[in-house]
């Protein structure tokens, strides 16, 4: 009787310990998230957003534009990152959003920075 329930217990205790495997490692952050953490590419983001989108159609502040206000969050064409990287490369047909392709100075680099400004000026989403 005493090895049955010797047996049981060493059983619980390699199953327990079995439990207890290492934890994951946090995931590493985004190209996004990584340019929000760091001002110089938010401030540059922001600079080619006022160049570039603000320039021509979307502004900082709603209502001031006719063209789809970025600081909601209210996405028309998919509001996840890669999502808008997708629309500012390719563009929206029959509407008048261009594509800009890779036609930044730092290439994609700029548009994950001018994705980085406007999320980090978002409005808070539930």
């Amino acid at each position: 009787m005493k090895s049955s329930k010797l047996f049981i217990l060493l059983v619980a205790l390699a199953l327990l310990s079995a439990c207890g495997g290492e934890s994951e490692s946090p995931a590493e952050p985004t190209v996004v998230q990584a340019f929000m953490a760091d001002p110089e590419a938010v401030a540059r983001g922001g600079a080619l957003f006022a160049g570039t989108c603000a320039g021509y159609c979307h502004s900082r502040l709603p209502g001031n534009s006719d063209a789809v206000f970025l600081f909601d969050c209210e996405w028309i064409h998919g509001g996840s990152d890669q999502e808008i990287f997708d629309t500012v490369t390719v563009g929206v047909p029959n509407t008048r959003m261009v594509g800009f392709g890779s036609n930044f100075p730092e290439g994609d680099d700029d548009l994950w920075k001018i994705i980085a400004f406007i999320r980090t000026n978002q409005q808070a989403c539930s």
